[in-house]
């Protein structure tokens, strides 16, 4: 099975580098702006404690002024750490808010992949995997109406049709034969860690088994839906586009792998190799892109500035770019505002 993109998706991890209140409001401003270029949807990071990996713990609480802003782009979660939630108010939010949005809520769950902040949820990482699916299972019962424990209490409002649209993540094939058996979505990261026995793998070595395997589980008739979330920056100037990206990803590499080696010594390229980045003008990223063969096989494809985190007069522009020239050289075709009215209401 191979599809072009069919579907564009702008992520954000909320890292604009400003106070708390700000990055709110800047991550605001670029999903607007996504909007406004025809992207399908919009994702944000829930991340809890450490500043410089995700500015957002809340995630409904943001994309419910994220959809008053908003009238067609659907709003994701990407991901919500289920294991450090009760799965019964995942359900509650989830459901007022895809009501408030018209529909156009996407709830992405996963384990969670920070170990440090599950014991200040009273919770312990080794037994993340069991926790998941134990809330996963709730969860999908709650949305249904069902009883929920020894009491007949349900749901209320139910909401059965976020089912078909949730996403699992997952780093790996047993996560993708998981939400393959459920008809669930599959969220693929923009990187990977590579393996000591193939430490020069591309992504697209590491993410084409995972896909492989969420196929083949996924029930006969049932259409796969497979996000593959890229970090892409864009821009009109190859040199200031260079610039923004070497802070960023020396930054980056410095704090996310401290001691692996002196990325001080590294050249730009190779720093953007490290982080699976693909940097530079409209062609030069298309290029770069079309050589991923993941990108074949996704229904959707996400992009996001992170690890460059450039400044956010340069995020908007990027996501202009990709929109007018990136994402249709990869098969996306922006939908027409009928088109687009219709997938809303249904």
């Amino acid at each position: 099975m191979t599809a072009s993109p069919k579907r564009l998706g702008f992520f954000s991890r909320l890292l604009d580098r400003t106070d708390p209140g700000a990055r709110y409001r800047l991550a605001t401003e670029q999903i607007v702006r996504a909007e406004q270029c025809g992207f399908d949807s919009a994702w944000v990071a829930q991340h809890h404690f450490i500043e410089t990996e995700g500015g957002l713990p809340s995630p409904f609480v943001f994309l419910a002024q994220v959809a008053a802003r908003t009238s067609t782009i659907h709003i994701g979660t990407g991901i919500v750490t289920l294991p450090l939630e009760s799965p019964v108010r995942v359900a509650e939010d989830s459901g007022v808010l895809d009501l408030m949005s018209g529909g156009r809520l996407e709830v992405g769950v996963g384990p969670g992949g920070t170990p440090s902040a599950f014991a200040s949820f009273g919770q312990d990482s080794a037994q993340r995997w069991e926790i998941f699916e134990h809330n996963l299972d709730i969860l999908r019962a709650a949305w249904r109406g069902e009883r929920l424990g020894a009491s007949d209490n349900r749901l209320y409002p139910a909401s059965p049709h976020l089912i078909d649209r949730l996403w699992q993540a997952t780093f790996a094939p047993q996560g993708a034969t998981r939400a393959g058996l459920a008809g669930d979505g599959l969220l693929l990261s923009r990187t990977q860690p590579r393996t000591p026995d193939a430490p020069r793998a591309t992504l697209a070595d590491i993410q084409q088994p995972i896909i492989d395997a969420y196929l083949a589980a996924l029930p006969a008739g049932r259409a796969p839906r497979i996000l593959a979330s890229r970090s892409v920056f864009v821009g009109d100037d190859r040199s200031t586009v260079r610039h923004h990206a070497e802070l960023g990803l020396r930054r980056f590499l410095a704090r996310a792998r401290p001691g692996a080696r002196d990325f001080n010594a590294c050249s730009l390229d190779e720093l953007i190799a490290l982080s699976d980045a693909h940097v530079g003008t409209p062609d030069e990223v298309i290029a770069s892109l079309l050589a991923d063969r993941t990108l074949d096989r996704a229904t959707d494809i996400a992009f996001q500035v992170h690890p460059m985190d450039p400044p956010h007069a340069d995020i908007l522009r990027s996501i202009e770019l990709a929109a007018e020239h990136v994402a249709p050289a990869l098969g996306w075709r922006r939908k027409t505002p009928e088109s687009t009215r219709l997938a809303v209401a249904s």
